[in-house]
């Protein structure tokens, strides 16, 4: 079989952007959580064989966790901040996976996203890592576009 030429490599998994309302929130060090999933639902005729039909039931969205080295911006904080006070402010946002040249080549967008935690940096003298905070978000669905 003739080489063709044509390659059809995967993405690699370190070129990404976060946007939420439209504003890119910084560079992340790692997202996650980009799952959908749904209930089965068994069910069975008294008058079929010993067969269980399967039926799809509801979707659920796992919660997305967003990582990154701590800087200054308290954007993350504040916005978890308005939750813990009763005052929920629910967000849209896409995750971009870019290619090689930096241009957008998959997008995750989801609706209905609000802060459920938010967890600061693992501070130990003994190391020189990053300080890393963590924001996992709870949304209402989660869209491959």
């Amino acid at each position: 079989m003739p080489a063709t030429g044509d390659r059809d490599d995967p993405y690699s998994a370190f070129n990404f952007i976060v946007e939420i309302d439209g504003v890119i929130v910084g560079g992340f060090a790692e997202a996650g959580g980009l799952t959908a999933e749904q209930e089965i639902i068994e069910y069975r005729n008294g008058n079929e064989d010993i067969t269980v039909r399967k039926l799809p039931g509801k979707a659920k969205y796992t919660n997305i966790t967003l990582k990154r080295g701590y800087t200054q911006s308290r954007e993350l904080w504040e916005w978890r901040k308005l939750v813990i006070t009763g005052r929920t402010q629910r967000k849209s946002g896409t995750i971009q996976l870019l290619d090689e040249a930096r241009q957008p080549a998959l997008q995750w967008t989801f609706r209905e996203g609000w802060p459920s935690k938010w967890e600061g940096p693992a501070l130990n003298a003994k190391n020189n890592d990053v300080a890393i905070e963590s924001l996992e978000i709870a949304h209402e669905g989660i869209v491959l576009e």
